[in-house]
């Protein structure tokens, strides 16, 4: 029996020109997309906006999961071909907070690791993929060994920072050794975040983890938010003021710096309301309970909604009078800052990371430095006091969205990535004929 216990490969009606693409004699090369995870988080929303903006009459995608989730129904509605490849849940759930050394030797998760990649690779060969794009830190590993093993090209999609501050240090300095070997070239989702990848080791670092000196391409790409799932404004003139932070609820991620500056915004602005969108994942429970108790110690209880996760997160920020974005560790890249700049959204941010390659400070938002709460409530009351201010720089952010992060944007560069491996690949194999 296969390994790959669930295909969907839905039927999709093809218009005339994919059907003359279908029917060339020219074979549409084949690219494997793989996830570790199904859950919607940040990365797994990249993909699927990806996928769905992809040429069909170009590259045939196929989403290779290793775990189920609702990734795959949403892939599946999409018309996106998509097979679960179970990985052992130990695995799967392993966060990349704890990825310490004691946890990088555990004997029997490497051989259940080393026996997935063996499957996998044999899988790859069999549905003749192409080219491996692996999305996740763990499919960069598990996904790109079993691509090299079977002989396929692969490019890393890297949406963390690999650095000391955001990954523990053993995991930091064997990805980056990693990074060295695996890809065939690397995407990285931020200026910020290639750099963090590029750092060179330590001196102390083993001359082993060192690295060869011809390392992979590397292609800088900026996640797209796409203009169609986009809800237009529908906040009313003469409600009261709405402040709200999108994104998974964890320490990082800063809601307890946003319920501070919430606190301090009130005082000028009684009036005002204020949303945690976004719920506790990966074992973080203790973090929104944490979170709950200070908005009650700052006695914001009647001020402040946790809407926990939601579907529909456009509708909310299309509510919204700020969107603020309050990590307290530089974050890779930031979509959902995107997102509230596609819809006309002002944005209060904090200077770190890739944000800044994607807010323009005192233009298409305000940056603050991360952890201040002081600053962040100032920068906030600004917006809230001037609301041709919010208009202004909502179509500034809008038109900077158009001109720089559309989904469109975003899917025509990565298919210029896989157009020139396509085509180093395909000399490397007319050389090897000619020899």
């Amino acid at each position: 029996m296969s390994q790959c216990l669930a295909d969907s490969q839905p039927q999709i009606n093809r218009s005339p020109a994919r059907r003359r693409c279908s029917n060339s004699r020219t074979r549409i090369p084949k690219v494997a997309i793989l996830d570790h995870t199904a859950n919607l988080g940040g990365g797994e929303i990249a993909l699927l906006n990806l996928v769905r903006c992809l040429d069909a009459g170009r590259y045939r995608p196929l989403v290779v999961l290793f775990s189920d989730g609702p990734l795959r129904q949403k892939l599946h509605d999409a018309g996106i071909a998509v097979s679960i490849f179970p990985l052992d849940r130990r695995i799967v759930d392993t966060r990349k907070d704890s990825l310490g050394g004691r946890t990088l030797l555990r004997i029997w998760e490497l051989l259940l690791a080393a026996l997935f990649v063996w499957r996998l690779s044999s899988e790859l060969r069999r549905r003749r993929i192409d080219i491996v794009h692996t999305n996740s830190l763990k499919s960069d590993i598990l996904g790109g060994a079993a691509a090299k093993l079977a002989g396929i090209p692969v490019i890393w999609h890297v949406r963390d920072r690999i650095d000391s501050d955001y990954l523990p240090g053993p995991a930091v300095r064997v990805f980056r050794w990693l990074a060295r070997w695996l890809p065939t070239c690397v995407i990285a989702n931020s200026a910020a975040t290639l750099r963090t990848l590029e750092r060179r080791s330590s001196p102390d670092t083993p001359a082993a983890l060192q690295g060869p000196r011809v390392p992979p391409h590397y292609h800088v790409v900026h996640d797209g938010a796409d203009a169609s799932q986009i809800t237009a404004e529908r906040k009313e003139e003469n409600a009261a003021p709405l402040v709200g932070l999108v994104g998974r609820i964890s320490p990082w991620k800063g809601q307890h710096i946003f319920l501070k500056a919430a606190s301090l915004v009130r005082s000028q602005f009684p009036q005002a309301k204020f949303q945690i969108i976004g719920a506790a994942l990966f074992s973080e429970s203790e973090y929104e309970q944490q979170i709950r108790r200070l908005a009650e110690s700052l006695n914001l209880t009647q001020a402040v909604e946790f809407t926990g996760f939601r579907e529909d997160v456009p509708d909310l920020i299309a509510n919204l009078d700020v969107l603020v974005h309050a990590s307290t560790t530089g974050e890779p890249f930031g979509l959902v800052i995107v997102e509230a700049m596609a819809a006309g959204k002002p944005v209060v941010a904090t200077n770190s990371g890739g944000v800044p390659e994607i807010v323009v400070d005192g233009v298409t938002g305000l940056l603050v430095p991360m952890g201040d709460d002081h600053a962040m409530a100032k920068a906030i009351s600004r917006f809230l006091a001037d609301r041709q201010l919010r208009i202004q720089v909502g179509r500034q952010g809008r038109q900077r969205f158009g001109e720089h992060f559309t989904i469109q944007h975003t899917a025509d560069k990565v298919q210029q990535v896989y157009d020139s491996l396509h085509r180093r690949e395909g000399s490397k194999l007319a050389e090897a004929r000619l020899m």
